[in-house]
């Protein structure tokens, strides 16, 4: 005796036992008590295997060791399984039983298909997530990959089942979709722009996740947090979410800061602008008072002998200021700036460090420092740049140099009696 037969039997005598002789008599409800029988037999099946053997699967992972298992069950990954088995038992009762709609029958093929493309996507971002435990995904970020496989999945799912339903061959479908070759290039443009520039991301090593990059286009400053198919997420300082098209990044320009993470220094280059007029030629009461700095003491010296014997040699009447060569206060000063940052600890000496004379301007001369702090960290960084500067604020009237500042409220003040 077949399966069928046997089964039906079964639901025969079960029925009969129940509805007693109605059941001949009424079809409607017999149809009804055996869609109530399978929906009750899948529903159990169901719950047998979510919250039995799929919870039995969970605790033996959760003993392992292994960080990537937990990530399968953070992930979900075995949950779709318990959809499987109804699909199954609905699909072998159903065909068990004389006259059983086909159409039904029919759904249970497409239904199969949606659930393993579930169990595929979710096996791909686990696996995503594993990945990203190491640190190789900074350096080759798959995600965009893992999305175009995606998409595809869903694309080549979404054919079949359409070909299942309508009776087709898929390559019959896929075939008629040449003359539709421009629409789908339109539809997918940014798909495309996105891949190909993707690929030259990760080819290039242009961003990481984890890279500090400014996009001026976008108002983006900050850290990369992902780097997808579509779209790059920057995370700015003010902690918002610049999300920047991943093609963008390509088609324009940016800049990125990895290199100072790698070089482990962060460079200072900020400039005071002193008043022009307060600069001169050094007399000897200020050659000696600058002898007595320390850090100054010996370049003094050897300056002041240098020009000495230049000027004798030349024989210069030193008696015009302007004749041979002399020292001036602003050049001192920038050489005591250049042996107190050789001398600050928190600089790198092995990178450039010098303390330069811009062109002048309608508000002074530009004294720029230009070095680079050992410490990169951001809040360090800003105090060492800050204590660099507190310091040579503090030392500008040493050299009889003043600061230009353009007049306030108190200048005016200052000058009210004189006015009057």
């Amino acid at each position: 005796m077949k399966p069928g037969n046997i089964f039906e039997e079964k639901v025969q005598e079960i029925l009969g036992l129940i509805f007693n002789s109605q059941l001949k008599d009424s079809p409607v409800l017999y149809w009804l008590a055996i869609s109530a029988i399978i929906l009750v037999s899948c529903l159990v099946s169901y719950l047998v295997v979510r919250y039995l053997i799929i919870r039995l699967i969970h605790a033996a992972l959760k003993r392992t060791r292994n960080k990537w298992d937990d990530v399968l069950i953070k992930r979900k990954v075995f949950v779709p399984l318990a959809l499987l088995v109804p699909a199954i038992v609905f699909n072998y009762l159903g065909r068990s039983i004389p006259g059983f709609p086909d159409l039904l029958l029919r759904l249970v093929y497409p239904f199969v298909l949606i659930d393993m493309a579930f169990i595929f996507d979710r096996s791909l971002s686990a696996a995503l997530e594993i990945y990203d435990m190491y640190p190789m995904s900074h350096r080759w970020p798959i995600k965009g990959y893992v999305q175009i496989v995606k998409l595809f999945l869903y694309l080549a799912v979404t054919i079949i089942i359409v070909c299942y339903l309508l009776g087709q061959s898929p390559w019959a479908l896929l075939s008629g979709l040449g003359a539709m070759t421009a629409l789908l290039l339109l539809i997918f443009k940014d798909t495309i722009l996105s891949f190909v520039a993707g690929i030259q991301i990760v080819a290039n090593d242009l961003i990481r996740v984890g890279d500090w990059i400014e996009v001026p286009q976008f108002n983006a400053d900050g850290d990369v947090i992902e780097i997808a198919l579509y779209t790059v997420k920057v995370q700015n300082w003010d902690k918002t979410i610049t999300v920047i098209p991943t093609y963008k990044l390509i088609s324009g320009s940016f800049k990125n800061w990895r290199g100072m993470r790698l070089a482990r220094a962060r460079r200072i280059k900020r400039a005071i602008l002193i008043d022009q007029t307060s600069v001169r030629f050094c007399d000897s009461e200020m050659i000696e008072r600058f002898k007595k700095i320390q850090i100054l003491r010996k370049y003094v010296e050897q300056k002041e002998e240098e020009l000495r014997r230049y000027n004798q040699e030349h024989n210069i009447d030193e008696n015009v200021l302007v004749n041979g060569r002399r020292m001036t206060n602003l050049g001192t000063f920038r050489a005591y700036l250049t042996r107190y940052l050789k001398n600050n600890p928190k600089l790198r000496k092995d990178m450039t460090l010098m303390v330069r004379q811009l062109a002048p301007t309608p508000e002074g001369i530009p004294l720029e420092i230009y070095a680079f702090s050992s410490d990169i960290n951001w809040v360090n960084y800003e105090s060492i740049q800050a204590d660099i500067f507190d310091h040579v604020l503090a030392c500008v009237p040493e050299f009889h140099l003043r600061i230009f500042q353009r007049p306030s409220g108190h200048d005016i003040k200052d000058l009210a009696p004189t006015i009057g």
